[in-house]
């Protein structure tokens, strides 16, 4: 990939912190219920004074709520999956409402409609805002937001005054203003920052609820500009398997979890992405092409077809390729009978080759080459792996730290280049840990992008 000029790929977006320190909600958890009012635009604005104030936000919009305003806004400034379906799990299969009720330090409806009144004065969980607030013990503040008619209709009032007599909730009452109706008059959403000094009321003097990370519902992936757009990623994903007889193999732990997170992560940032694919456990992306190779020889031909035939901009090997296989696999199913012993023979190096194929082609075009080191114990051999496979890039880690291994959502890595720098990043998720390599990757594809303008060598780049 060549850009018009050295250096215009977008620059990556800062990941957004859980919350600002040092506010008045630092720490907390905050649920924002958000209902079906034009006043639901005025929850963006809330999201970020909440978060000034330290307060990690998850959001939950009722269906007539997400009209007016979507559920990727709220995502992208809350750090948070929204929830929007009483039925709906989260990636670990808890299920998502609940999690909120359990793990918030108090619940905000802001605007609270006419009709989340009513349905939360009789308890009827029609959506997620109601179901969640009556599987709480954590304190609730809402601030209504609707027709001047509507608002002093006795039903509503009887209905407020339930939440507020019954419930223990804490109102933020509508102000008199211009309505979307065109009538001036009582009904209108409360300054923001009343809401906000409600919310720290309802929670001063208490603890944090759920200060356990795990506790508490996911964070999602930090929004990445497309730095990948036009880019062809080769993926490699999974485990290989060395066949035996037919029936038995040699193989390891690999899921493919690693690798499918690099793609998904390549795909949203505007890859054309390839995988191939081993043996996986975990559903592979619908964005990318994905080429089957169970065995190290297939996986070889499947590689070199991609990256160098194709070509490709970069190539990831995370796939856990076997290092021996049998010389010579039994046609038929062996028995169990006496002892078995196998004769066993190196499988191909697929990246040594891929980048003595790739040092012969054009430096313009030359891919990326990042190689991946499971070791365990120590990383001390991590350096000379990188140096032998010709890679620009090694991710290595150790997988009998807990947390850090195959089968795990997370992974703890140190990321080393061929000119002798070393990062060891923190224990992250693996689609996390997959965008602080590709933001290493898109650095790598601009030098040798500007280089192919400037006339130099891609070793000057990223060797």
């Amino acid at each position: 990939m060549t850009p018009d000029r050295p250096g215009d790929r977008p620059a990556v977006k800062a990941p957004m912190p859980a919350g600002h320190p040092g506010g008045r909600l630092d720490g907390r958890l905050v649920g924002l219920g958000v209902c079906g009012s034009i006043a639901a635009y005025k929850a963006v604005e809330l999201v970020r004074l909440l978060r000034a104030e330290g307060a990690e936000v998850v959001v939950m919009l009722t269906p007539a709520a997400a009209q007016f305003v979507g559920p990727l806004t709220f995502a992208a400034l809350s750090g948070h999956a929204v929830e929007t379906d009483v039925l709906g799990l989260l990636p670990d299969q808890r299920i998502g409402h609940i999690v909120v009720a359990d793990a918030a330090d108090a619940i905000v409806v802001a605007p609270a409609t006419a009709r989340w009144l009513g349905a939360m004065a009789n308890g009827i969980a029609s959506d997620t805002v109601v179901a969640a607030c009556l599987a709480t013990a954590a304190p609730v503040v809402f601030a209504p937001a609707m027709d001047g008619d509507m608002w002093t209709h006795p039903a509503t009032q009887s209905n407020v005054g339930r939440l507020e007599r019954d419930f223990g909730y804490r109102m933020v009452p509508p102000q008199i203003g211009s309505l979307a109706s065109g009538q001036s008059g009582i009904g209108r959403l409360a300054e923001l920052p009343l809401i906000v000094d409600a919310l720290v009321a309802a929670v001063e003097g208490r603890p944090v609820r759920q200060p356990d990370a795990a506790a508490r519902p996911p964070r999602t992936p930090a929004v990445r500009d497309a730095d990948l757009e036009g880019s062809h990623v080769v993926v490699s994903a999974g485990g290989t398997a060395e066949p035996i007889d037919p029936v038995r193999f040699i193989g390891n732990r690999s899921t493919g979890r690693m690798g499918v997170a690099i793609a998904e992560a390549a795909l949203a940032r505007g890859a054309r992405v390839t995988i191939v694919a081993g043996r996986v456990e975990v559903a592979l992306p619908a964005g990318a092409r994905v080429v089957h190779a169970e065995s190290t020889a297939a996986m070889r031909n499947a590689v070199i077809g991609a990256v160098i035939d194709q070509p490709a901009d970069a190539l990831v090997m995370a796939a856990a390729v076997a290092d021996f296989r049998p010389r010579a696999a039994a046609t038929t199913k062996l028995t169990r009978d006496g002892s078995l012993t196998l004769d066993l023979e190196p499988t191909e190096d697929i990246l040594a080759e891929t980048a003595a194929l790739a040092r012969a082609l054009d430096p313009a075009v030359r891919p990326i080459l990042v190689a991946f080191a499971a070791e365990t114990g120590s990383l001390e051999r991590a350096p000379d792996k990188l140096r032998r496979k010709g890679a620009d890039l090694l991710v290595a880690n150790d997988v009998s730290e807990p947390g850090s291994g195959f089968g795990t959502d997370t992974n703890r890595v140190s990321i080393l280049a061929a000119d002798g720098s070393r990062e060891d990043l923190p224990l992250l998720t693996k689609r996390e840990v997959a965008d602080r390599l590709l933001d290493r990757v898109a650095a790598a594809m601009d030098e040798r992008d500007a280089l192919a303008h400037t006339g130099g060598t891609t070793t000057e780049a990223h060797r």
